[in-house]
């Protein structure tokens, strides 16, 4: 993906906003009165170019760009375990790849969940995912946003999600859905 283009919404930072470099994966400070263009804007998350480079705003911080942060979850207490299962694949279908406008799921990056308890009786979330390519500087990135994406439902107490490179992902893992937007099909 490249920085602004004709459909990017320029933006001016608000207030102060920490930032992650895409792909590098490094925390960055952006100063209230930055000028921007937000490129991506899916999952709750926003992508936008400044300076000639992208970055990743977390939906917590959306309010620094002008925009409002992601509603809450909402789960009935006494949920089914497939109102439950439901749910996790919705937010995993939340997670994107700053410079991909598809989400995991359907790029084939999730390779497992599953959904089970913990000693204790509560809900826990085991989630095998991969990368795109292994030296992808978001990586840990992406599995923190899958963790915190589960970890927000109701009645979910823990996501452990464990990144794995085999098999190695590829183009043939996607769904048709994702190779029709991405222009691999």
């Amino acid at each position: 993906m490249g920085g602004y283009s004709n459909t990017s919404e320029p933006i001016v930072f608000e207030r102060d906003c920490n930032a992650v470099m895409v792909p590098q994966g490094e925390t960055v400070n952006l100063p209230a009165g930055q000028n921007g263009y937000i490129t991506q804007a899916l999952g709750g998350s926003f992508t936008v170019f400044v300076d000639g480079n992208l970055f990743r705003i977390d939906g917590k911080d959306a309010d620094a760009i002008g925009k409002e942060p992601p509603t809450p979850i909402e789960l009935a207490a006494d949920a089914s375990e497939d109102e439950v299962e439901k749910l996790v694949w919705q937010q995993l279908r939340t997670c994107f790849d700053p410079e991909i406008p598809v989400n995991i799921v359907d790029l084939g990056l999730v390779y497992e969940c599953t959904i089970g308890k913990t000693d204790d009786g509560a809900r826990k979330v085991e989630v095998k995912m991969t990368l795109t390519a292994p030296g992808c500087g978001m990586g840990d990135i992406l599995v923190d946003d899958v963790r915190s994406k589960i970890e927000a439902i109701p009645t979910i107490a823990e996501a452990d999600v464990e990144l794995t490179f085999d098999p190695p992902w590829n183009h043939a893992m996607m769904s048709d859905v994702a190779k029709l937007e991405t222009g691999m099909m």
